[in-house]
């Protein structure tokens, strides 16, 4: 039998009226009633009607954008900026607003579910897949609320992502054309999802040419131009080094390419480097650098339309897996023909 408000207001031993201004996050109620209130509400499966049906209440015509204020490299650049404006582009014409808010919270009480889902002050959540946790997706999926993930979940969740694993096989399969056939590939943390999905890109290209991924030229570390440095010069003061790079960031390609012309090495004639990610460095470097673009605007985009086709469809539509294509940027530091 579904759980009802009533259901709850007995289990808290609290009036009807008082279980509505929880749900509604009223000030009037204090912080203990709201907790232990909440904790019953979970206790119970509970879902509100008015997120269960959005008919209790009118739309709030506001989009939340779930972001880490503890994580500066997840705002602190123009990839986060490209990313409002393609959701901006979506939801602006059919008259919605951002809302950013931050996840972190001192208290149980100020967590985002009760700030803005139970509240109903958001009709859907817009958030990158290192912020929507397995957990926080199941919970929202339990409320049947809308949500797009930026970035991989697990089922049944809705996201929109790059196609990193095409990414890695473009790079490769264009160094492959270009003569190099000892290709490695450094950066990025092995228990990472992006990482894997490049990597078993690039891997996936070399199979398909008669060559094998060798361990001994896979560096993994943090992606970014120290590492870079550290992982090329190792590779490059063996005497079996390789002769081309992918690069897990065009961060780390700089630290690859510092450490070639320290070692007097010819990129591209002797070493070819390419990388994901087109911003910040790629067009100047020296030489400048191949590289994927990862079009964050469009990333963007895409997350909108997904999650306002949610919003207006309701929980009887499937869960939504859209890869979006990156498009491969030649330059001079692969160019050898």
């Amino acid at each position: 039998m579904k759980v009802t408000i009533s259901d709850i207001a007995k289990a808290a031993n609290v009036a009807k009226s008082t279980v509505s201004k929880v749900l509604n996050d009223s000030p009037r109620i204090s912080r203990e009633t709201k907790l232990r209130v909440r904790q019953i509400m979970k206790e119970m499966n509970y879902t509100p009607s008015s997120i269960a049906t959005g008919l209790a209440r009118q739309s709030s015509y506001n989009i939340g954008l779930l972001v880490d204020m503890s994580k500066g490299s997840e705002f602190l650049n123009q990839f986060f900026y490209n990313i409002i404006g393609g959701i901006e582009s979506v939801i602006g014409s059919l008259k919605y607003e951002l809302t950013i808010a931050n996840v972190q919270h001192s208290s149980p009480e100020d967590h985002f579910l009760n700030r803005l889902v139970h509240s109903k002050r958001v009709d859907g959540i817009i958030a990158n897949n290192s912020v929507l946790t397995e957990a926080l997706a199941a919970e929202l999926d339990r409320l049947q609320f809308p949500y797009i993930a930026i970035g991989e979940i697990p089922a049944p969740g809705s996201w929109v992502d790059f196609d990193n694993e095409l990414g890695g096989r473009m790079l490769t399969q264009h160094l492959l054309t270009q003569g190099y056939s000892s290709i490695a590939f450094i950066g990025g943390q092995r228990d990472e999802k992006i990482f894997t999905r490049r990597y078993n890109g690039y891997a996936q290209a070399l199979e398909q040419s008669g060559l094998t991924a060798s361990q001994d030229r896979i560096i993994n570390g943090k992606a970014d131009e120290h590492e870079g440095y550290r992982a090329a010069l190792k590779l490059l003061q063996n005497s079996d080094r390789p002769d081309a790079i992918v690069c897990m960031t065009n961060y780390t390609a700089f630290g690859a390419l510092q450490a070639a012309r320290e070692l007097g090495i010819n990129v591209p004639a002797q070493l070819g480097i390419a990388a994901f990610d087109e911003y910040p460095l790629s067009r100047y470097t020296t030489p400048p650098l191949t590289s994927l673009n990862i079009d964050t605007f469009k990333l963007g985009v895409s997350s909108g339309h997904l999650l306002m086709e949610r919003i207006s469809g309701g929980s009887r539509l499937p869960s939504r897996h859209l890869l979006l294509e990156p498009e491969l940027i030649l330059r001079e530091s692969t160019t050898r023909s």
